[in-house]
């Protein structure tokens, strides 16, 4: 799976919250100021030659869908991060969010919870 830029990801995030969305609806929901509609055209272009994004046509017009998850890619991007950054372990990940208070003990027992819940399912 290739890496995103931040403005194919916003695609992505657009379309992985509308579900099946039309140039103008994505653009739309995308954040102030709006890109221009040639340039969201071209991006979501680019998505489908990288896989991410195919299309039902409508006539002339095209209604784009993702075709890898939003789970599946932050699976892939979280991974690259742990390995890129922090060698290969979420221990490290984790600690790092500790030492940088971004991760109060009560998250932190939460997310002990969770692994615990996890391994007993």
């Amino acid at each position: 799976m290739k890496q995103l830029t931040k403005a194919e990801e916003q695609i992505m995030q657009a379309l992985w919250e509308t579900g099946p969305a039309f140039v103008k609806d994505i653009i739309d929901i995308m954040p102030e100021p709006k890109p221009h509609y040639n340039t969201v055209s071209t991006l979501i272009k680019i998505l489908m030659e990288k896989g991410f994004v195919d299309f039902k046509a409508f006539g002339k017009s095209h209604q784009y869908f993702p075709i890898i998850s939003k789970d599946a890619y932050s699976h892939k991007t979280v991974n690259n991060l742990v390995k890129g950054y922090f060698e290969g372990s979420f221990s490290n990940l984790v600690s790092f969010f500790v030492k940088e208070k971004e991760l109060s003990v009560n998250e932190l027992e939460e997310l002990v919870k969770k692994i615990k819940d996890a391994q007993n399912k």
